[in-house]
């Protein structure tokens, strides 16, 4: 028999107190003292076993449910937000005590960029109107970064980690797509009822609608390229199947669009076109577009069509800017967005600060049946107008250069990575942020971990490929 171990010593020595201190607290009824042994076994857990902590925020993030705290008038992702602040936690003092942290990762131009959004953002929520609400703001996305792109490329600089992170997340997405579905019928499968039955995993149905897009791409993508197996075979169509299902009934029309800009895109890749051809074309959709846009603005105030229970006319009211609520509630909020940037170009009003200081900038002229003064229904609804509005030109500059270079990166990897494999992971991971940044004109849900984990995932993804898996020579993009 072997002698047990330091390591084995400690955990059974930390079980034990767990125990004790779990039944003291039940015993004097200090019932938010539970949290202590909690928060110790939260500690250890990330401690001993970050992989698998990582794992498991990955298979639980769509399943999370959002609990408020009205005493304390906040509210937390559970059951895995406390992992987030933990795992962040130990980053920084792993940072603090090794002095670095996967070296070539960080000088990686998608790392950089994404140093130079937390540190924008912080410096701006310096300056906020209301610090408070800006400071939560960034500490939140500080936790997605570290935890979704940087601790995450530890588990994908490993290629056998690829298609288990695909898989995690979307095999309890189905299932919440599943619980979906079932309540949507309960209600005749309306359009109305389509924007909350989600719930309580999403809260509403654009959120809901963006990430079934990203996981419709990686679904279909996965069938199409990774397993010639039947029987994986069989059970990916039917994941692609019931997201497929998901998306059609979520009712989100900019859902439905970015996966039509996603499959132009996936055409590009398939004739082999590179970010050289794309750039060409979108420079001459852009010039077409401004040489039109009198006869196209004329189109779009002639539109009638309002969103509805009818998908032809569901998707046809996507041009309706006159009438359809939900689109001049948008052009309401844009127009407000654009008013307090011209006001403080610079820094903007503070990181998260829109919602709570738009409503003097709303023109009476423009407010809909939908408008509020309340700062209780939503952002700018927009990844790249709400950041004028937050902190200023260079937070919107940030972003754009975000996505040119997850262009840029994702057509080089998808077509001269080495082999198959990699090349269809890179394809799925980019192919699945087209569907979000084009869903990012007209919303921005990367306040929202269930959003923000493929988000930024699929961005470490790119990285990672890049950095260790792509041959260090001279690649052709045309």
């Amino acid at each position: 028999m072997q002698p047990i171990s330091r390591l084995q010593w400690m955990i059974i020595g930390g079980g034990l107190v767990f125990v004790a201190l779990i039944a003291v607290f039940l015993a004097y009824e200090w019932y938010w003292g539970l949290l202590i042994p909690f928060g110790l076994a939260l500690v250890a857990s990330v401690l001993l076993a970050m992989d698998n902590v990582l794992w498991f925020i990955v298979f639980t993030t769509p399943l999370s449910i959002n609990v408020e705290f009205e005493d304390l008038g906040s509210t937390m992702n559970f059951p895995n937000e406390p992992f987030l602040i933990a795992l962040t936690g130990l980053f920084f003092v792993r940072l603090l005590y090794y002095g670095n942290f996967l070296p070539k990762l960080l000088k990686h131009p998608l790392s950089l960029i994404l140093i130079a959004h937390l540190t924008w953002m912080f410096f701006t929520a310096l300056l906020s109107e209301i610090p408070l609400v800006s400071f939560k703001y960034f500490v939140s996305r500080l936790w997605f970064i570290v935890v979704f792109f940087y601790l995450m490329s530890l588990l994908l600089k490993d290629e056998k980690n690829h298609k288990p992170y695909y898989l995690l997340y979307l095999i309890p997405l189905c299932i919440a797509v599943i619980y979906t579905i079932i309540h949507h019928s309960e209600y005749g499968f309306t359009k109305k009822s389509g924007t909350w039955v989600m719930q309580p995993f999403f809260k509403e149905h654009t959120s809901y609608g963006a990430v079934l897009a990203m996981y419709f791409t990686v679904a279909w993508g996965m069938f199409f390229k990774y397993v010639d197996r039947p029987l994986a075979k069989i059970g990916l169509l039917v994941l692609a199947i019931i997201i497929s299902v998901g998306l059609y009934f979520s009712y989100t029309r900019a859902a439905w669009l970015s996966v039509m800009i996603m499959m132009g895109i996936a055409a590009m890749l398939y004739f082999n076109w590179g970010f050289k051809r794309f750039l060409q074309l979108s420079l001459g959709g852009l010039v077409i577009l401004a040489l039109s846009w009198g006869s196209i603005s004329e189109r779009l105030e002639k539109t009638r069509a309002v969103s509805s229970d009818d998908t032809s006319e569901h998707l046809s009211s996507v041009t309706n800017v006159t009438t359809d609520a939900s689109n001049t509630e948008r052009l309401n909020r844009w127009k407000s967005a654009w008013r307090m940037f011209k006001e403080r170009p610079h820094t903007g009003f503070g990181p998260g600060t829109y919602m709570f200081l738009y409503a003097p900038y709303q023109n009476p002229n423009e407010k809909t049946i939908i408008s509020t003064n309340q700062g209780d229904v939503g952002n700018a609804h927009s990844e790249y107008i709400g950041p004028l509005a937050d902190s200023g030109w260079p937070a919107a500059l940030i972003i754009l250069i975000w996505v040119v270079m997850i262009f840029y990166f994702g057509f080089r990897l998808s077509l001269h990575l080495p082999t198959d494999s990699l090349r269809a992971t890179a394809a799925i991971a980019f192919l699945a942020l087209v569907t979000y940044f084009s869903h990012g004109l007209v919303n921005n849900f990367l306040d929202i971990d269930k959003a923000a984990l493929p988000v930024f995932g699929f961005t470490a993804i790119l990285a990672v490929m890049d950095t260790y898996f792509m041959p260090r020579k001279k690649e052709s993009l045309s």
